[in-house]
């Protein structure tokens, strides 16, 4: 597990103080425990965000006490795509606890590379059910197995290789080798004497009908 450490930050300390000085400001709560309001050097953050993710368990120092952590939401900026805060969702070891896993896909499908299918990725994550200390970090696929046009890859035939349980509907699909859709020839523009035919044929026939008529 990863370590991370942490000042306990006051509430009377701005935000874009914190930032300007290389932390950013976040929060550790859980179902029975209180708020805990803390700082992050920005640096030492971003190194463990990219080992984690939001499913590793992160040992994160706070004053004298350490919690046993997720990532559980972020906030960026927009534009710069700048950290600007982060939530810790502490956990117990003993407590199962359900999270989202991403997908990480492997291999070639035959009917992509042979047969001009379009591959279409339905998921990106599933959601597990473990205790914190054997949520997996990504769950692999492997498309190989889609060797046939309009051939899908759903939940249910995920191999399970570790201790948990997935919770996800296992009917839905995660990617599906589709046929590709056929090329429709565009129409060109109408041209000018298209609409005079197009009116010429259009008075004849009115002046037909008058005829008709009388």
């Amino acid at each position: 597990m990863p370590n991370l450490n942490a000042e306990i930050r006051e509430l009377s300390a701005k935000p874009a103080v914190l930032r300007e000085s290389g932390f950013i400001p976040a929060e550790i709560y859980g179902k029975e425990a209180k708020n805990i309001h803390i700082s992050l050097p920005i640096k030492e953050f971003l190194k463990v965000f990219k080992e984690a993710g939001e499913n590793t368990i992160i040992n994160l120092k706070a004053g004298d006490n350490t919690h046993s952590v997720l990532v559980h939401d972020y906030q960026v900026d927009p534009v710069t795509r700048d950290f600007l805060s982060v939530d810790f969702l502490e956990v117990k070891m003993d407590e199962k606890i359900t999270a989202p896993i991403p997908l990480s896909f492997i291999g070639e499908s035959p009917a992509v590379e042979e047969q001009d299918a379009v591959l279409i990725k339905s998921m990106d994550e599933i959601e597990v059910e473990a205790l914190p200390a054997n949520l997996p970090h990504e769950i692999e696929i492997d498309i190989s197995v889609l060797k046939e046009l309009d051939q899908s890859i759903y939940v249910r035939d995920i191999s399970v290789s570790g201790d948990y349980e997935i919770v996800t509907d296992a009917d839905n699909v995660i990617a599906t080798a589709s046929t590709p859709e056929e090329e429709v020839e565009e129409e060109g523009p109408t041209s000018i004497e298209d609409i005079v035919t197009e009116g010429e044929e259009k008075r004849a026939e009115e002046v037909k009908e008058a005829e008709t008529e009388s």
